[in-house]
């Protein structure tokens, strides 16, 4: 399945399409059962050209087998929900938790532990951040992370991920209202960097009315990607329908001015 979009803006990397399966497919990079990782290397392994897949014995983290659909995984968090709004904020260290009380050999997850990473204010915040996400258990084996290219016709994809840098950002959010009566086709809320590519999409592709959803403001995901994609790279994720309406819509658009062909060339 080949992209006009990627054609037009002169994607660097590949779009990747995120799929729910019951069958992995042949050669795909996966995690080791109980292995630590994070799941956006396996959504830059596609970007780069790789089929990757999770299942919920391989989801890498806790946040990230939460983050693509393997149901609320953080009541698995050592010290269950209420350790990890401490790990999310204020951390742990002022209730007496000590470094050989914490099982992980992971130094910077400890430091974290005891610390908290800061993202949140309050573990009160946390919360309220975890009664809104749109935790999700996806009725399938495997998410199964696709360059779109490699695609099947008969195979329909969740979303569709573009990874994009700033420009290329502006554009798809131009064309993701292209067409649209409302000027809000476009949202990027605060979750992680799996979460913005999993089940906040997960949750557009289910509405009427499907939004994009724009993600990587993770500084954590960030991190772990920039080695692999670079340090400019954003996601932008389009529910699968709304991919084809855009693709449809493409080269009618701003897109197909040779002003812009010019820009995205340069």
């Amino acid at each position: 399945m080949e992209s006009k979009i990627a054609a037009l803006i002169n994607l660097r990397l590949n779009p990747v399409a995120l799929l729910w399966g019951d069958e992995k497919p042949a050669g795909a990079l996966q995690f080791r059962e109980g292995s630590w990782g994070c799941v956006m290397w396996l959504f830059a392994s596609a970007a780069k050209g790789k089929t990757a897949v999770a299942d919920r014995k391989s989801f890498g983290c806790l946040g990230g087998g939460t983050g693509v659909g393997f149901g609320n995984q953080y009541v698995n968090w050592q010290g269950g929900v209420e350790a990890f709004c401490r790990f999310l904020s204020t951390g742990s260290a002022h209730l007496g938790l000590t470094r050989e009380m914490i099982k992980t050999h992971r130094e910077e997850l400890a430091e974290n532990i005891l610390h908290g990473e800061r993202y949140v204010k309050s573990p009160e915040l946390v919360r309220r951040f975890l009664e809104q996400m749109p935790i999700t258990d996806i009725p399938a084996k495997y998410v199964i992370f696709k360059p779109l290219k490699d695609v099947d016709p008969d195979e329909t994809p969740v979303v569709v991920i573009f990874p994009v840098n700033a420009d290329q950002l502006a554009a798809l959010t131009v064309l993701a209202n292209y067409a649209r009566e409302s000027i809000e086709s476009v949202i990027i809320p605060f979750a992680a960097g799996c979460q913005s590519i999993g089940i906040f999409s997960y949750r557009e592709a289910a509405s009427a009315n499907p939004r994009a959803v724009i993600g990587l403001v993770d500084l954590s995901a960030r991190k772990n990607v920039r080695r692999h994609l670079g340090r400019d790279v954003m996601t932008f994720t389009v529910p699968f329908a709304m991919f084809r309406e855009m693709e449809a819509d493409a080269a009618e658009s701003f897109l197909g001015k040779e002003e812009w062909r010019k820009f995205f060339r340069e």
